[in-house]
C-alpha cells in the first residue's frame, strides 16, 4: 500500500500520534502543522487522502477546505473536536467527503481512510458506460435498462450523481433544489430519495447506490 495520507493538524503530539497509527497500516503519512502551509504544499504533491483539522492557526480547516475543492477533488476526512451537528454540516457543505470527531480511536481512523480509499478504487473499476443521465429526457441508463426519473428526481439525483462518494446534507441538497430559498423540510428530501433510491434499485439490484450517511445526508456510491 502506497497511498500518502497528509495529516494537517496543529497539534504536533496527535498528529505524531495519527501518523504513527497510520504507518503501522502501511501508509506513507506527511504533516504540517500551519494552515498557511497547506496550498503551497498541495501545489507539488498529491496526497490520497487528506486529514483536515478543523481549528488551525493561518488558514482555517473550512477555509481550506472550500480552497481545495476549487482545484482537486482528493478526499477530505475533516477533524474537528466539536460534536455539534451544524460544525459538522459546515465541512461537509463546503465539499469534505468525510468527519471524525475527537477524541476518536485510531482503529476508527484507518478505517475511515480505508473506507474511502475502497469507494474510489471501486468507483474506478466501473466502466464510463454502467451508468448514464440522460438531461433530454430525464432518464437514468443502466446496462440496457432506462430507469425514468421525475423532474424533480432528476435535479435531485444529479449533483449526487456527479460527486460519486460525497456526503450531500439535506440543506445542500435543498439549496440545489429550491433556488428561490423557499422553506421545505427534511422529510421532503427524505421522502424524495425514498422514491427516488426504489427505482434505481429496482434495476440495480445491488445494495443500495444512495446510501444514508446518519445525521448528516447522502451519498451516491456506483452500482458494481
Amino acid at each position: 500500500m502506497s497511498e500518502q495520507i497528509l495529516i494537517v493538524e496543529d497539534e504536533v503530539k496527535l498528529a505524531n500520534l495519527m501518523s504513527d497509527f497510520l504507518s503501522s497500516h502501511h501508509f506513507i503519512t506527511h504533516q504540517i502543522h500551519h494552515g498557511n502551509e497547506v496550498l503551497p504544499w498541495l501545489e507539488i504533491n498529491r496526497p490520497s487522502v487528506i486529514l483536515l483539522d478543523i481549528m488551525l492557526p493561518g488558514q482555517s480547516g473550512i477555509e481550506l477546505c472550500k480552497a481545495i475543492r476549487r482545484f482537486s477533488n482528493v478526499p477530505i476526512i475533516m477533524v474537528s473536536a466539536k460534536v455539534e451537528e451544524i460544525d459538522r454540516l459546515l465541512g461537509l457543505e463546503l465539499g469534505a467527503d468525510d468527519y471524525i470527531c475527537k477524541p476518536f480511536s485510531y482503529a476508527e481512523l484507518v478505517a475511515r481512510v480505508k473506507a474511502i480509499l475502497r469507494r474510489l478504487n471501486n468507483a474506478s473499476d466501473v466502466t464510463e458506460s454502467t451508468m448514464k443521465l440522460d438531461e433530454s429526457t430525464y432518464n437514468v441508463k443502466y446496462k440496457s435498462s432506462s430507469i425514468e426519473l421525475t423532474n424533480f428526481e432528476f435535479q435531485l439525483f444529479k449533483p449526487l450523481f456527479n460527486n460519486p462518494n460525497r456526503i450531500y446534507s439535506r440543506d445542500s441538497l435543498m439549496d440545489t433544489m429550491y433556488a428561490d430559498q423557499r422553506i421545505v423540510s427534511h422529510r421532503t428530501i427524505d421522502s424524495h430519495i425514498k422514491k427516488l433510491r426504489k427505482k434505481l434499485d429496482e434495476v440495480t439490484q445491488t445494495e443500495s447506490v444512495i446510501q444514508s450517511v446518519y445525521g448528516v445526508g447522502y451519498r451516491f456510491v456506483h452500482p458494481q
